[in-house]
Order: structure tokens, then C-alpha cells, then sequence
């Protein structure tokens, strides 16, 4: 007989919400030019926007920030967090920064030269634009099944060596920065990257000169993937499957708000002496010194204690088995969804979902607007909004995926959240022809999808009555 499963967790404290009436949502979306992001947080319910430090922290963690030595120079903190990144990723050198960007900013100032080349498996946002913005070139070399929300290959992250290869033939490995590898691929839906696809692409960039740096944000999440898809890796502990991801590698950026499962943080961690050198030089100009890099040492002593925690195997069965059940409940509704789940949300896949509204009218962004407008759960777009403009014609740029993200906190929310969620997506789903398109008002130059206004493209309701 299969039985039933229950978080490995038990309620200590509450935070009380408010549930607000229909005719308060729609004039806060309307407030908020219709944009999620916008959304004071006191107006939502259930908060679906993101699972970047939005996890609830354990006791433990919470006693840890008692132990916080916020010495300016050479935190306690400082060298526990760095004993621990050691232990469970292998890297040599640490560089804490404010989070993830943080990291991503530093990498791409160090490694990228004017002109130069950053294949990767998906474009992810910020860290696209500090590539750009460093002067390199992004180019994605996932594989095409990532580009086909209903296919259910089991590794949709995965890099096509064929793709990279032929960057190399074409522009050569010297004009190639390095290969930027994200696990559990936000943009594709959370899918992860298998195990002996990270060897083969590591292999092949490593042979060429070509070094590769992980995107550690959701590893822990990826590890559990290959624990139970791919062959010969059953048996095997989650944190014995991240040391093996993370030998492959020449260092990551890491984004500890979501695996390690603090409220803010992150860091760069490298093998290179000399690199890593240059990054603590440079993270004193943008970040604080390197012994805290725009934290806390509270924040730092929560972060080691949260990637301790991050690799229980009952932590992540949790984990994922509350997003495969809101998943499980809308395929089974019919709902049409990224395929198979991913590790940290459910992705609506908004261009099936409303067939009527147009690219140019943004269908991500409206069904976000209209779901918060029907039950208060807030929801972001994953699409045209986020892929931005072509930098050389402007025009918007539209990717094969047009997708709302329902992105679920670590220990935050209890099933009964879910069904709340799932009977809104069903029901809107059953009602989709009364949501209306979106046209921007206020568009900003970098990072819209953060700040953009729109107003609907007839009328002034984003879900008609």
C-alpha cells in the first residue's frame, strides 16, 4: 500500500494573513500597473512571486543568528560559512556577497572581455544582462526539448555538446569566456540538468580551454533529480551528488536564498588562487570586505547552517513532493503546464492558456494580473516581459516560452495553500476567455519585468466579469 507523506516539520510560530475582497485586488493590480512585482505584500495571500529568501528558517537558524560576531574584519561567521561551503560544494575560495547578482556581477567583470562569447544552458535574467553588460555575448545551448513545455524528457536543462561545439568552430575557444551552466533551469521550468550531460559538457570545455562556472542557486534541488532519474545514482546521498556536480566545475555563483534557505546572501566561490584574488579586491569596491561582503555575520552563520540543512534527503523529498502535488492536481484538470514539474515551481504555459491574447499583448503578464485578481495569489510572468528588447532592433524580443511562474517557498505553505492555488488556476482556466491582454504604460531599460506598468488592452479590468 503507498502511503501518505508529511512535511518533516511541524508549525512553531504563524504569520497571519489577510484575505482581501475582490474589489481590493482589483483596484491594487490596477495600482500596481498590473504588474505582480508592484503588489504591497500586505494585499496578498498567497505569495507565489518567488522563492528568492522567502523561505521560513529553522530553529536552529534562528538560534544561529544569535551567534552572529559582527566584527568588520574576519567574522567567526566568515570562516564557519567557508568551512562549510569546503565541505558541501568543494570549492577553495569563498567570496560572500549581498546574493546571487552580487556574484554574478563580480564573475562577469573578472572573466569577460569586450566581444567575447557566454554559452549557457537558457538565458536567466539578471545574469544574462551582467554578462551583457560586462561586454559579452550570451548564447544558449540547452537542448531543443527545453523549448517544448510538453515534452517530458527527464533533463530538459541539459547543454547540446553539438551547440557548443560548434560556438567554438565558429568564433573560437579564445573568444569564448566560459560556459555558464545553471541547474534546475529557471527559464525552462525548473528542469534539471543530468548528472553525466555536466561531465560530457565540462569535458568538452575543458579540452578546449574553456572553464565552466556553476549556477549553484537550486543544485541541491537538481541533485535530487539525478537521484531519482538517472541511472546508477539511487543510492547515492544528495550531498555526495552536489560534491560530484561541483568537481566538475571551475567554481560557482550562488544565490543562497533559495537552496540554502536564508532570507538574503550569497557568494562566489572559486578554485583559481589567482581569480579568486582579483574577486576579493573587487568585491570590497561593490559588495563590503571580503570577509562579508555586504552581510551580517547573523546572515552568514544562517547560511552554513542552511546548506547543512538544504541536503537532508527528507528536506528535499518535502521540498519537491509539494510542487509535484499542486502540479499533479492542474494536469489532471486539464491545465496545460511545463512538463515534467520542476524543482522549485509550477509554470503555466499562458500561451496555451489563453489562445485569444496575443504575444504583443504580453498573456504571461495578464494571467498573473488575472490570478491575483481572482484569489489573491500572486504569480509571476516568465516571458516576452522578461526576455526584454533585441538590443540591436528593438523590437520585443518573444521566446518559445511564454509561462507564468507559481513559485512555492521552502517550509512556508501547507497543502491547503495549494488547493487554494489549484482550484483559482482550474477556474480561470475554465473561464480564460474573460482575461484581457496587456500593453505597457511605463516600461524601464533594464530588467523590466521588475518595474513595467501596463494597462489592458481594452477596457480597464484585466478578467472581465
Amino acid at each position: 500500500m503507498k502511503r501518505s507523506w508529511a512535511e518533516p516539520w511541524k508549525v512553531k510560530m504563524v504569520e497571519h494573513l489577510r484575505v482581501t475582497t475582490r474589489a481590493e485586488r482589483e483596484q491594487a493590480i490596477a495600482d500596481a500597473g498590473f504588474n505582480t512585482f508592484l503588489l504591497p505584500s500586505r494585499l496578498v495571500y498567497i505569495d507565489l512571486l518567488t522563492d528568492s529568501g522567502t523561505s521560513a528558517m529553522s530553529d536552529v537558524q534562528w538560534a544561529g543568528l544569535m551567534r552572529g560576531d559582527e566584527a568588520y574584519a574576519g567574522s567567526e561567521n566568515f570562516y564557519r560559512l567557508e568551512a562549510t561551503v569546503r565541505k558541501y560544494y568543494g570549492y577553495k575560495h569563498l567570496i560572500p556577497t549581498h546574493q546571487g547578482r552580487g556574484a554574478e556581477h563580480l564573475l562577469s567583470r573578472l572573466c569577460i572581455r569586450e566581444g567575447q562569447y557566454v554559452p549557457g544552458n537558457m538565458y536567466f535574467t539578471t545574469t544574462k544582462l551582467h554578462q551583457e553588460l560586462a561586454g559579452g555575448r550570451f548564447v544558449d545551448v540547452i537542448v531543443d526539448e527545453a523549448q517544448d513545455p510538453d515534452n517530458t524528457h527527464p533533463f530538459k536543462g541539459n547543454c547540446d555538446l553539438a551547440k557548443i561545439q560548434r560556438l567554438i568552430d565558429q568564433v573560437g575557444a579564445e573568444r569564448v569566456a566560459y560556459l555558464s551552466l545553471e541547474t534546475n533551469v529557471n527559464m525552462a521550468g525548473g528542469q534539471p540538468c543530468s548528472l553525466r550531460n555536466i561531465r560530457e559538457t565540462c569535458d568538452l570545455c575543458h579540452r578546449h580551454g574553456i572553464p565552466v562556472y556553476l549556477d549553484a542557486t537550486r543544485a541541491v534541488e537538481n541533485c535530487y533529480f539525478i537521484q531519482q532519474r538517472e541511472p546508477g545514482c539511487q543510492s547515492k546521498p544528495l550531498d555526495q551528488i552536489l560534491r560530484e556536480i561541483c568537481d566538475c566545475t571551475d567554481g560557482c555563483t550562488m544565490s543562497a536564498k533559495k537552496d540554502a534557505l536564508v532570507n538574503i546572501g550569497g557568494f562566489l566561490a572559486l578554485n583559481d588562487d589567482q581569480l579568486a584574488e582579483q574577486a576579493r579586491n573587487l568585491v570590497v569596491v561593490y559588495e563590503g570586505l571580503h570577509t562579508y561582503g555586504g552581510l551580517a555575520g547573523r546572515d552568514m552563520e544562517a547560511m552554513a547552517i542552511g546548506i547543512e540543512e538544504s541536503v537532508h534527503q527528507e528536506h528535499m523529498h518535502s521540498r519537491i513532493g509539494q510542487v509535484q502535488y499542486l502540479g499533479k492536481k492542474l494536469i489532471e484538470a486539464g491545465v496545460p503546464v511545463v512538463r515534467p514539474i520542476g524543482g522549485h515551481g509550477i509554470f503555466l504555459n499562458a500561451a496555451r492558456f489563453l489562445p485569444h491574447v496575443p504575444r504583443e499583448q504580453f498573456p504571461a503578464q495578464a494571467l498573473s494580473a488575472a490570478l491575483y485578481v481572482d484569489s489573491g495569489v500572486r504569480a509571476m510572468e516568465r516571458g516576452a516581459v522578461s526576455a526584454g528588447r533585441d538590443k540591436e532592433t528593438g523590437e520585443n524580443l518573444y521566446p518559445s516560452l511564454e509561462l507564468v511562474r507559481l513559485t512555492i517557498p521552502r517550509r512556508v505553505y501547507t497543502q491547503a495553500h495549494m488547493d487554494v492555488t489549484a482550484e483559482s488556476v482550474i477556474d480561470l482556466y475554465e473561464n480564460r476567455d474573460k482575461i484581457v491582454g496587456l500593453e505597457f504604460v511605463h516600461e524601464p531599460r533594464y530588467l523590466r519585468f521588475f518595474q513595467a506598468r501596463f494597462r489592458p488592452a481594452s477596457g480597464d479590468r484585466v478578467l472581465r466579469t
